[in-house]
């Protein structure tokens, strides 16, 4: 998944030069990596405020139209936010170009209603909510479906179970130790009564 975002070149930086592109309705933004220099960035708050409305935007590469200077291939790294607003007040791109990515991915279960060990009266448990990744930008995932339709009761799923995407990695089994192949998802035996 992709987007195209613009932004415009920032010649003044600090604290007082983002204070007056705050009140310009502006968020200041940095890119960096690949072997390049910084560039410092703002964006339109409106467009950020409803980009960031999705949260599959962290795991997206975008491709930044920098006026004024070149076009970027990017991904979200980070974000700072007002204290008591939640406003957006700062972005960190990292540029996703031909280098390897480690981002956190969420998990995406499907199946649950139909599981055998669910209908049987065994209770779900969903161990982990995200996952850490390595892949080209090109292979970034939004999001690792994990389908629990064939599960038993007292069955669990662990990370070498899991089915990813092509070009995607688990980072927790690149250690080859079985202590980092952790469970994702399990069903308790159903209680009798």
């Amino acid at each position: 998944m992709s987007q195209n975002w613009t932004a415009s070149l920032r010649t003044e930086e600090g604290k007082g030069a983002s204070r007056r592109l705050r009140h310009a309705n502006r968020i200041p933004a940095i890119i960096y990596g690949a072997g390049k220099e910084a560039v410092s960035v703002s964006l339109l708050a409106n467009f950020v405020k409803h980009a960031f409305e999705d949260e599959a935007l962290f795991n997206t590469v975008l491709t930044i139209d920098v006026e004024g200077g070149e076009t970027e291939v990017c991904v979200v790294k980070d974000i700072q936010r007002h204290p008591a607003t939640g406003a957006v007040f700062h972005i960190d791109f990292q540029r996703a170009a031909d280098n390897v990515l480690v981002k956190k991915v969420p998990f995406s279960f499907v199946g649950e209603d139909v599981a055998p060990g669910v209908k049987a009266g065994g209770m779900i448990s969903f161990l982990q909510a995200t996952v850490e990744i390595s892949c080209l930008a090109k292979n970034l995932p939004t999001e690792i479906t994990v389908d629990v339709s064939k599960m038993e009761a007292g069955s669990s799923l662990r990370l070498s179970e899991l089915e990813v995407p092509e070009g995607v990695s688990i980072r927790a089994l690149a250690h080859g130790n079985s202590d980092y192949d952790q469970s994702v998802v399990n069903i308790g035996k159903a209680k009798v009564r």
